[in-house]
């Protein structure tokens, strides 16, 4: 299978003495479904931002898409994550703007022309079932549709790899199974989607994933 995300021997090191990761070596092949799952401070958060290479190891090495830690430029960097969509817990809306503007901010920013841009946008908002909320302001949304937003502005870019980082971590049990739902959706396209988590049961409700365990900045286990 083609590899997406590739990690060897990986360590991040933090104010130069604390281990966030060590010796992560990790496969991710194209269009599974990863769930990476620990308690608070297992490195989760770290893991991810070093695919969308926000961080980048002071040891090992991560390839992500064909790029390299070791080589990548910062040009490319902004490439890579136009090919990465990230849904982050704490949402990240621009307040300013209404659900719509937010999708639309997404490419407008990377050049698309604001005809297209709104077009694209909408459709994506269509799928996942907020067309009734474009126009409204982000402080009018529940939790549950502030991360639909969140989802449809990383999806409008059309990613190959879609990161989810606790994506459920601030909403409600029914909105919860909702952003499950959605996710698995996604990934049927054939998307690969790579979601944090500390809520084991969410993990129950997908049959097919893969699991990777941290504690501590370790892999323990993956199944």
């Amino acid at each position: 299978m083609e590899s997406v995300v590739e990690f060897y021997d990986v360590k991040k090191i933090y104010r130069n003495k604390y281990y966030a990761l060590k010796n992560i070596n990790l496969n991710i092949n194209k269009g599974e479904f990863i769930f990476l799952v620990g308690p608070s401070g297992a490195g989760k958060t770290t893991l991810l931002k070093l695919i969308y290479m926000e961080e980048l190891p002071e040891e090992g090495k991560v390839k992500v898409l064909g790029f390299s830690s070791k080589e990548i430029k910062k040009k490319d960097i902004e490439f890579l994550r136009r090919k990465i969509g990230v849904v982050f817990q704490d949402f990240r809306l621009l307040p300013d703007r209404n659900a719509l503007e937010n999708v639309t901010f997404s490419l407008e920013i990377i050049g698309v022309p604001y005809k297209e841009a709104r077009e694209k946008s909408l459709k994506v908002l269509t799928d996942i079932g907020l067309i009734g909320k474009v126009d409204s302001d982000i402080f009018d949304l529940s939790g549950g549709e502030k991360q639909k937003v969140c989802i449809a502005r990383a999806l409008v870019r059309e990613p190959i790899i879609l990161i989810a980082d606790e994506p459920t971590g601030n909403i409600d049990p029914e909105s919860q199974d909702e952003i499950i739902d959605l996710l698995v959706k996604i990934h049927s396209k054939g998307t690969t989607v790579i979601m944090a988590t500390h809520n084991y049961s969410l993990m129950e409700k997908i049959p097919f994933k893969k699991t990777v365990y941290l504690e501590r900045g370790e892999i323990k286990k993956i199944e």
